[in-house]
């Protein structure tokens, strides 16, 4: 297994500085991670940097707390195809599950995938695992299935819970296989990150990754 395949270098803190990206995008292209996620004010300048690598360029749709409303999402999106995003990891509308709204939760999704399908875009749904019962987490699998998004993703990083084995076990399970799992928040050691990987992850977002390659090797 190489580790640096599964990798989303992530930079995402709120006071990001356009200086950060260059170094970011630096390491992504010397260590072949499969994406940076940067916030959605720096993807062309990521794209830019990114030119003529197999790196993909992420970001971040009503991040963190997944509130904002769908319109305002929809928008977002549009924005970041438009400025050249590969991959959109978008935070659902916690407020709504944690309201028993599904319906809410199904007609977001729905007003969300055609920009997605139309651009030939990933998404990767953030449910944030770390706040949610076992339950919830499986009736996210159960409603995101039909819907045949790209990936569910664990975490923000913000919650005061990210990632964990158990977490992307039980969404592994639950979930049809070519719906994938990024796990999220929290994974700072090559062993953490391997253990997720085993456990059903197919890409792992984090920070320390140059640290997580390092002790790999």
């Amino acid at each position: 297994m190489q580790i640096n395949q599964y990798i989303d270098h992530t930079i995402l803190k709120p006071a990001t500085l356009i200086a950060d990206i260059e170094p970011i995008c630096s390491e992504a292209r010397q260590y072949h991670f499969a994406a940076v996620c940067v916030p959605p004010p720096f993807i062309k300048t990521a794209k830019k940097l990114l030119e003529d690598s197999t790196v993909k360029v992420a970001t971040v749709i009503g991040f963190p707390f997944g509130y904002s409303a769908i319109e305002a999402k929809l928008a977002e999106t549009l924005l970041a195809i438009v400025d050249g995003a590969d991959e959109l990891d978008m935070v659902i509308n916690l407020i709504a599950l944690k309201n028993n709204d599904w319906q809410y939760l199904a007609n977001e999704i729905n007003h969300i995938l055609p920009a997605i399908r139309q651009n030939n875009k990933v998404i990767k749904l953030i449910i944030e695992s770390g706040i949610l019962t076992d339950e919830e987490i499986i009736r996210c699998c159960e409603l995101y299935a039909p819907a045949e998004v790209n990936f569910l993703k664990t975490s923000t990083g913000y919650a005061e819970k990210g990632a964990s084995v158990h977490a992307v076990e039980l969404m592994r399970k639950h979930l049809p296989k070519p719906i994938q799992i990024k796990a999220s928040g929290g994974i700072k050691t090559y062993t953490f990150a391997k253990e997720l990987i085993e456990a059903g992850a197919t890409r792992i977002g984090c920070s320390s990754s140059v640290q997580i390659v390092a002790e790999q090797n």
